[in-house]
């Protein structure tokens, strides 16, 4: 007998209990990626204006399964017409089930309600599941593939919305 999930895509504030779970794996990742002392990339996750992430100029979503949190992303405003993708996260322990997809595809939902027609995002050098996904889902890279991760840095892509 096979259990029913359900999945819900939720709008929340940066400090709500739901975010959580999102930012602190995120700082997690981050310093495990890029060997930086996990309480820095903490704090600038969390102490970040939170107001960037909030209505009418940014989002913060979390999809929610069973009540736990499971993968999250956000975005802010970039210029007039462009929203900034940020803190695309998955839960370790749900990877590998389109999550993350998901994700894209609501924030980008989002953005287009809110009248924006172009996505801005950077990824981390050390990020390459995150360079396949933004690949996968439309984005164009910003940058020379050809290039070594480490001599790019931050990895700039775009996508305009439908």
């Amino acid at each position: 007998m096979s259990e029913t999930r359900r999945l819900q895509v939720l709008r929340v504030a940066q400090d709500d209990p739901l975010a959580l779970p999102l930012l602190t794996e995120l700082a997690v990742e981050y310093s495990t990626r890029y060997e930086r002392p996990f309480e820095e990339q903490f704090e600038d996750l969390t102490t970040h204006p939170g107001e960037e992430f909030a209505p009418p100029h940014g989002a913060l979503l979390v999809l929610v399964e069973d009540g736990e949190p499971v993968a999250g992303g956000a975005f802010r405003r970039y210029d007039e017409r462009t929203a900034e993708l940020k803190r695309i996260w998955t839960s370790a322990r749900h990877r590998r089930r389109g999550l993350g997809r998901l994700v894209l595809d609501e924030l980008e939902d989002e953005a287009v309600r809110r009248g924006y027609t172009r996505i801005h995002l950077t990824t981390g050098w050390r990020q390459p599941e995150a360079v396949a996904l933004y690949l996968a889902a439309g984005y164009t890279a910003l940058f020379d593939p050809s290039v070594p991760a480490e001599e790019i840095g931050p990895h700039p892509f775009e996508k305009y919305l439908r």
